[in-house]
């Protein structure tokens, strides 16, 4: 079978993209990061799903982010909450992490060579998104072009790496409903940026608000557990 490396950062996401590589016929690889994030939730999210989905392997690397800081999520910064977050697009949060996606597309990439992989897959979204640059088509097809000539596979073997967004142009009402079909467990997933506790989500921060109002038009009850 053909096979592929997953980011799975156990949120939303991550999960549907997960769901679609595996109903598209990959072996999937996933790759989640202990990067010194706010909180470990969503590690163990990531745990579950891949668990639930099914994965050939699931590693979690370690990367210590919190040496760089310049981010809510790994700096002694506080989240925003309550903020309008649609039509933000043109203003970067402090919950952006500075070359997040490029550093953790770089470490699928070096895997996904190891492994003989055909892709990678990234549940980056340019529609409902908090601003962040590294969530754009024009990042995607950057990056997928240094692949070509930044490995081996692609620059001498001549069998380039695909880096597959699949949710890229999809509305969050259009990923869950996706998810849905192909029997994503959204009760597994978590998608707070300042949860307080293991449990609940906050329901304030620009992560729960798109994902609370994206349930909501689908007209059903988001299953994770809120304050």
């Amino acid at each position: 079978m053909k096979s592929a490396v997953v980011l799975l950062s156990g949120g939303l996401d991550s999960a549907t993209v997960l769901a679609i590589a595996k109903d598209d016929g990959f072996d999937c690889y996933a790759l989640s990061f202990d990067y010194g994030q706010r909180h470990r939730r969503e590690l163990q999210a990531a745990a579950s799903i891949a668990n639930s989905i099914g994965v050939k392997k699931h590693v979690v690397l370690k990367l210590d982010l919190r040496q760089f800081g310049g981010s809510a999520l790994t700096a002694d910064i506080a989240v925003p909450k309550d903020r309008a977050v649609h039509g933000t697009a043109g203003d970067i949060p402090v919950t952006y992490v500075p070359a997040r996606n490029t550093i953790f597309l770089s470490c699928a990439l070096g895997w996904a060579e190891v492994l003989h992989a055909e892709a990678i897959f990234v549940g980056v979204n340019a529609l409902d998104y908090s601003g962040y640059p590294d969530c754009r088509p024009e990042f995607i097809a950057a990056f997928e072009n240094l692949a070509k000539v930044a490995t081996k596979a692609g620059a001498v073997d001549h069998q380039p790496l695909h880096i597959r967004a699949p949710l890229i142009n999809m509305t969050k009402d259009e990923i869950i409903a996706t998810g849905l079909k192909l029997g994503v467990d959204y009760s597994q997933t978590f998608s707070c940026y300042d949860p307080p506790d293991d449990v609940h989500s906050c329901g304030r921060c620009d992560a729960c608000q798109l994902r609370l109002a994206a349930f909501a038009r689908l007209h059903r009850a988001d299953p994770v557990a809120y304050v």
